[in-house]
């Protein structure tokens, strides 16, 4: 087995798809010094052109979205943004969780890009690679200024997140959906604390999830559950009892993903089945092919996020039968204004007053 590293999710650190080198570790009888059991987190400026990204997927309920980090502390095992890491020849493993890039520049580009000529409005998504709410937003506060530029634009948005930090922002939330400009969902994988010790080691708690929900609706700002991913064998018996913590804490809206496992995720997914379930980690692998026409992922619009065959079916079925007893409704996609729309004057330079 692998070592694992203290407080990180990825087992192993695996090259990229387009790694022009490859490393391999031999025991060649002369000191090493020893592997230490824990890794800090390294975080990077990034220069971007642009800050909105574009989404023509059928399976997504939006089209664009704003991420204003490359990887994630969160160390989510699952999270199917890890090959992006290989964009920039790193590792989607231990460097995806350790190795992290933030947009410094996000609200002026934000900015510029809403003056455009031409731009209409459709919601932004955040959070739809990696989490906008990650421990190092607390310091950064990307996320917090992006969220300053959709108010100050009355700017409709939607959130996915399993961090916290979400509530330091309650106050601009609050004031968004005042104007029907915002919906916010949270992402609940297991109630399980010891599951999610592993599966998402620096994610926020389930009971702190749960508190983010209920904090949520009392500001009366719509709040939804996605539980994802839906992983055979390992989470999904938790389906109902996900559904009924999150209804009874005050959610709304609900959704759900199967697992899926793009690209070096599989390999990683592997990994870490043999570390921390490795009696169960055939039969989980067996019946994610099942659902996945006999592979390990199947990326075909349509498919990908449900899956296919008989126990993709029983858990498309399971939901729908919790969602409807519990008075969760599945808007695909929020129902925001868009009407308040109001370019931002002079796009990202500073007003000057005489």
């Amino acid at each position: 087995m692998e070592r694992v590293l203290k407080g990180r999710g990825a087992t192993i650190n695996p090259e990229g798809r387009f790694a022009s080198t490859h490393q391999q570790a031999v025991d060649d009888g002369w000191f090493q010094q020893e592997t230490p059991d824990s890794i800090a987190t390294e975080v990077r400026a990034e220069a971007a052109r642009t800050v909105i990204s574009r989404n023509e997927s059928p399976d997504i309920p939006f089209s664009q979205s704003i991420n204003p980090y490359r990887g994630c502390e969160h160390g989510c095992i699952y999270c199917y943004a890890r090959p992006s890491h290989a964009y920039v020849d790193l590792s989607p493993g231990i460097d995806f969780e350790t190795r992290l890039f933030y947009k410094a520049d996000a609200a002026r580009l934000l900015r510029d890009e809403l003056s455009r000529r031409g731009y209409r409005p459709q919601p932004i998504m955040l959070g739809a690679n990696t989490d906008p709410y990650q421990p190092v937003e607390k310091r950064l506060r990307v996320t917090r200024s992006v969220l300053e530029v959709l108010w100050e634009t009355r700017h409709p948005l939607t959130i996915v997140t399993k961090g916290a930090l979400l509530l330091r922002d309650l106050d601009l939330l609050r004031q968004l959906a005042a104007r029907n400009l915002v919906r916010v969902f949270i992402s609940l994988t297991t109630l399980d604390a010891e599951l999610k010790r592993t599966l998402e080691p620096r994610a926020a708690s389930p009971q702190a999830r749960l508190r983010m929900i209920a904090a949520l609706a009392a500001a009366r700002v719509p709040v939804g559950v996605l539980t994802a991913p839906m992983i055979p064998a390992v989470n999904d018996a938790e389906l109902e009892a996900l559904l009924e913590a999150a209804a009874a804490a005050g959610a709304t809206h609900a959704g759900y993903v199967l697992l899926r496992l793009p690209h070096e995720v599989k390999d990683l997914f592997r990994a870490w089945l043999e570390q921390h379930l490795p009696l169960r980690a055939a039969h989980v692998m067996s019946l994610v092919q099942q659902a996945r026409g006999g592979r390990d992922n199947d990326p075909r619009f349509g498919h990908r996020m449900r899956g296919a065959g008989p126990w993709a079916a029983m858990l498309r079925a399971r939901f729908e039968l919790a969602r409807k007893r519990l008075g969760l409704s599945v808007e695909r996609a929020p129902d925001l204004d868009l009407s308040q729309f109001c370019a931002p004057r002079g796009g990202g330079q500073m007003e000057l007053t005489l």
